[in-house]
């Protein structure tokens, strides 16, 4: 032998294996039954995962028929609380003496602001068209079409004022219109 074969490169020292770790590099050769019990593993993990997330899911669906259940039941508190100084006020209005009729008209007149202003915090506004404003069938209910000196289909008169809730009709406000000439 030369003494090249008996001292190996660097190169093909790289290329010699052991053959310990070559057996550790090799996969493993599984039985059926070690595939079978891995694969059944699996699906014991996917079926957990996929109860999981149905009861999840069904617990998010509760969760949100309960909201809007709660929702529908106090979606008025706020506007009550509001209402609740004006019912005071015609109590204490209705509990004295009215000798004055002008201070019983002005007590009238400031329980009709606090009114007013528990139907803005509620979003609640007046339909009150002015005489003369051009018939609108979206915010104004046509009770009678009478002759008039004014523009056809125009606001002759306002029989009862109409309201709305978040630019939603609550109620038209009732009116008379000019009739065509």
């Amino acid at each position: 032998m030369t003494q090249e074969n008996q001292n190996p490169s660097p190169e093909q020292e790289n290329l010699a294996v052991d053959p310990v770790d070559a057996a550790a590099e090799a996969p493993a050769v599984k039985t059926p039954e070690q595939e079978i019990a891995e694969l059944n593993q699996k699906i014991g993990e996917l079926q957990d995962n996929f109860l999981r997330a149905k009861a999840e899911g069904e617990n998010i669906r509760r969760r949100a028929v309960e909201d809007i259940a709660k929702a529908h039941k106090f979606a008025i508190e706020s506007f009550a609380e509001h209402l609740v100084p004006v019912t005071d006020s015609l109590y204490a209005a209705l509990s004295t003496d009215a000798g004055d009729a002008k201070a019983f008209k002005e007590g009238l007149e400031i329980t009709l602001k606090q009114l007013l202003s528990a139907f803005e915090k509620g979003r609640m506004t007046e339909i009150n068209p002015a005489v003369g404003d051009k018939f609108d069938p979206h915010h104004h209910q046509a009770i009678a079409s009478v002759p008039s000196e004014q523009e056809a289909n125009t606001v002759v008169s306002v029989l009862q004022r109409g309201y709305t809730v978040a630019d939603r009709v609550l109620r038209p406000a009732l009116v008379t219109v000019s009739a065509p000439k």
